[in-house]
């Protein structure tokens, strides 16, 4: 067995590769060379043999590698039956013919089971049209992301999809959204975010790659995005940090300078009547100075001085330090906890630091409704899992889908007078620390951020 496994995988993939005439020729020498054989175990090999082959291709193309392999096992199984026989009646002959076709009958519904199975249990939703519209196949995993049972779907067209009494609003808006996209614009790929916040990847194989057919795979690809979106997150920090590392320091050095020069100039310049210069000038150095601090923290944040201290009085102290500002902004603070007891490992100055700036960002989101409705902020901390979760909800302006794909953006800002750098170095903090930040947000109703911090043990 072990012989015809070595023959039988370089000929298969050969004719695979290449479709010629000489490789089913192989077919055929090798089907009449087996002996004392069943057709169950040819058919063995050759799913062995194809499961090797297809183990790194993707769901279409291993689709379509399995349907070339029918003609070299149909080609093979034929040789295997007709190899040398004795001389028979033509009654033998045709009860053998007989025989021969149903079992071969038998075999190939064996394998096409096997094949049926493959794509049913695969982690893509796989489902397959025919020339005339109508859906041939579906497996488990399509019919899941359609929330609709599969033997409900069989032999459907597009519009009676559509139609189905079980499919969702929104489950419709995006297959009328994939027709449009797929079916008459040609697009091969299209990506798209469902209504649970998963990114899924729609692949389509045009009907003359598949005899006329229509192959729809859609395979869910969030954590394949996050790991993109936290590699190039890290990258612009770490140009950010060679940026700051070679011209921050030789800013501040000359500011220095100038800063001290022009204390010395005071005097003279409030006898001349002008001390709002000064003034002005010194306001405009501090501020230079206070963004190449930022421009600095933002590249390299120090790493966290850690201590055990319990979450909830730190929160108390920034809703202490932020209350005023809030009230003169016209919002009110709420903080609530479901754990009296949540204590976590941090560097105290820099998870304040974090808490801050977003309390700050949510103020100035209330001030821009311009009194549409009373604004609030609410601080909430919780267990989760091995984790300290704090919520910071407001009901402010919210933002649109563009704003919060770039909120950690280095430098990116909505702002008038922000330099974009206060969520980029938060977001450095909670990660330094062992921690995620998470935020969702809808334009109009507001925005809530949620950082877990490890649990001290």
């Amino acid at each position: 067995m072990q012989a015809i496994r070595m023959r039988y995988f370089p000929a298969l993939a050969e004719y695979i590769r290449s479709g010629s005439e000489a490789s089913l020729f192989e077919a055929t020498e090798i089907g009449k060379q087996l002996q004392d054989l069943h057709p169950e175990d040819i058919i063995a090999v050759h799913e062995e043999s194809m499961q090797m082959l297809v183990a790194n291709v993707d769901s279409e193309e291993a689709l379509r590698l399995y349907s070339r392999s029918f003609i070299f096992l149909i080609e093979l199984m034929v040789a295997f039956r007709f190899r040398v026989q004795p001389e028979q009646t033509s009654e033998q002959r045709f009860s053998e013919m007989r025989d021969m076709l149903l079992r071969s009958h038998r075999s190939f519904r064996m394998v096409k089971n096997k094949y049926e199975n493959v794509l049913q249990h695969m982690d893509s939703g796989i489902a397959i049209f025919d020339a005339d519209g109508m859906l041939s196949f579906i497996n488990l995993q399509m019919a899941k992301l359609l929330d609709i049972p599969r033997t409900t779907l069989i032999g459907c067209n597009l519009l009676d999809i559509l139609s189905h009494s079980r499919l969702r609003k929104s489950t419709k808006r995006v297959i009328l959204r994939l027709y449009k996209e797929t079916v008459l614009r040609r697009s091969r790929y299209l990506e798209f975010v469902d209504t649970n916040g998963r990114v899924l990847l729609v692949t389509v194989t045009y009907g003359d790659q598949l005899d006329g057919d229509y192959l729809f795979s859609v395979k869910d690809v969030t954590e394949y995005k996050q790991i993109e979106q936290t590699a190039y997150q890290n990258d612009k920090l770490a140009m950010l940090g060679k940026i700051a590392a070679s011209i921050a320091h030789e800013i501040r050095n000359p500011l220095t300078s100038i800063r001290g020069f022009i204390q010395l100039l005071k005097p003279h310049l409030t006898q001349l009547g002008k001390e709002e210069y000064s003034r002005i000038i010194l306001t405009e150095i501090d501020r230079a100075n206070d963004i190449i601090y930022e421009f600095l923290n933002s590249s390299k944040p120090s790493a966290p001085m850690k201590q055990k201290v319990s979450i909830n009085s730190l929160l108390k102290e920034v809703i202490l330090l932020s209350d005023s500002e809030a009230l003169m902004k016209g919002c009110q603070i709420q903080f609530e906890t479901y754990d009296e007891d949540l204590a976590v490992s941090i560097d105290v100055k820099q998870v304040k630091q974090v808490v801050l700036n977003i309390v700050r960002n949510a103020m100035d989101a209330i001030g821009d409704l311009e009194e549409e409705r009373s604004g609030r902020i609410d601080i909430i901390t919780k267990r989760e899992g091995r984790d300290a979760e704090i919520t910071i909800r407001d009901n402010g302006k919210g933002m649109d889908p563009v704003t919060k794909s770039r909120l950690f953006d280095p430098f990116y800002t909505t702002k008038a007078s922000g330099t974009g750098l206060g969520l980029s170095v938060s977001y450095r903090i909670v990660r330094n620390h062992g921690g995620k930040i998470r935020v969702s947000s809808n334009t109009g109703e507001g925005t809530e951020f949620n950082i877990y911090l490890p649990l001290a043990e």
